[in-house]
This record gives structure tokens, C-alpha cells and sequence, in this order.
């Protein structure tokens, strides 16, 4: 019989969220850590996925999230790092939405969020200053062809806290795409959402195990006050 060296796949009935807590109970885990400077990067916080009185396509995890979010960008500010605000929507005709527009067409649909609609536009609870960077992204990865490599390179950055939701979608592609470049990752559990948490939960492990220090927003708080 041949030894078994590496690991077929478990399937023992855990949910997710039981998971996700023993990777977090680690404590042999070793982090990536902080490094001099960080940018908060608060992907798709717009009202399409946290208005939840409004549109089928929101949800929410935590009912804090937003006031966390806040939070870790103002003590950013004050400390003199860069905040950014990205967000999703398309041209009328959704020609610049590519293959991932094509799935379904209805006014939910993806595609469908159009420039300066009610969907594209940012939760109002959201504190963004006038300094902070804001644009319109395309694709998942709040990275792929926008200007936030750029400024993050110029602003002598080497840490990326990304914020958002959702945890399964843009969030984990933009946390990836961090990695990617070079970037320390850390993602803030209670800043973040998804529409189950069987995805939440699952995503946030993986990227803890692999991509990201997924950590509790108070550790990024606690940090930002330290500086």
C-alpha cells in the first residue's frame, strides 16, 4: 500500500464558520504583520450591496460595519495615510462590463449598475474626506486597471488593510491582487460582508491561511493609535 504523503481532501461536517475559528485559534500561525505605512482600501461600499432598505442585491454581516470602516479611515487620515474608495458601475450600454455582464440581464444584474445611479452611488454613512482617493472600478480587484498601484507606490505605502464586501468577491481579489503586488495584506473581520456566511467564513479562512492577516479590527485601531 503506498503511503499517503499528502492530504485527500477532509470532509468531516464542519461548517465554515467552525473552521474559520480553529484557524483563528492558532496560535502558531505565523502573520505577515504591519509594516511603516498602511492605505485602507474600502472596495464597493456603495449602496447596491449595503443598502439593504433598498436593493435585493445588498446584504450585511456585521450592522457595524460601516462605523468600523470609519473609524480605521479617519485615525488613517489623521496619521497621514492614504484612504481609498472604489466602487462598481458601467457605461449605458454595460460595453465596458466584458464577460461578466453576460450572465444575466435583469435591473439586479451586475451590468446594470450605471454611472451616478442610485446603486452606484456610496453609502451615505460613509465619511469619506475630500482627500481621500475615490474612483469606479470594472472588475473585481479593486487593482485591475485603476489608478491604486500608482498611488499606493507614490504615497511610499507598504501595508494594505482592504475593507468592503464582499468577503468572497472583491474583497478576497483585492486582498490577493495585494499580496500580488508586494503589498503586507490585512483584513478586518468586522469590515467586511457577504451575502452567507458559509462563504464569509470560508473566504476569510482561506485568505488567512494563504493571502492576508485576517485579523479583528480592534488590531488595526490599536496600531493606527500606536503610530
Amino acid at each position: 500500500m503506498t503511503e499517503l504523503v499528502g492530504t485527500k481532501m477532509v470532509e468531516d461536517g464542519r461548517t465554515a464558520r467552525a473552521i474559520f475559528e480553529e484557524v483563528m485559534a492558532n496560535p502558531a500561525r505565523k502573520k505577515f504583520g504591519f509594516g511603516e505605512k498602511l492605505a485602507i482600501v474600502n472596495v464597493d461600499v456603495q449602496q447596491a450591496y449595503t443598502r439593504t432598505d433598498l436593493f435585493k442585491t445588498a446584504y450585511e454581516t456585521d450592522p457595524d460595519q460601516i462605523e468600523y470602516i470609519n473609524t480605521i479611515s479617519r485615525l488613517a487620515r489623521e496619521k497621514g495615510m492614504p484612504v481609498i474608495w472604489s466602487r462598481v458601475a458601467y457605461k449605458a450600454d454595460a460595453g465596458d462590463a466584458g464577460v461578466w455582464g453576460t450572465r444575466t440581464d435583469t435591473e439586479d444584474s451586475l451590468q446594470n449598475i450605471k454611472y451616478e445611479s442610485e446603486r452606484h452611488q456610496f453609502d451615505p454613512r460613509c465619511e469619506i474626506d475630500g482627500h481621500d482617493l475615490q474612483y469606479t472600478k470594472r472588475m473585481p480587484s479593486a487593482f485591475f486597471e485603476t489608478p491604486l498601484a500608482s498611488y499606493l507606490v507614490w504615497h511610499k505605502v507598504d501595508t494594505v488593510v482592504v475593507t468592503g464586501g464582499s468577503t468572497s468577491g472583491c474583497v478576497r481579489a483585492t486582498a490577493v491582487d495585494a499580496l500580488s503586488h508586494g503589498y503586507r495584506t490585512i483584513v478586518p473581520i468586522e469590515t467586511c460582508a457577504d451575502k452567507h456566511e458559509s462563504y464569509h467564513f470560508a473566504n476569510l479562512t482561506d485568505l488567512q491561511l494563504k493571502y492576508a492577516d485576517v485579523e479583528p479590527v480592534q488590531a488595526v485601531i490599536d496600531w493606527l493609535e500606536a503610530r
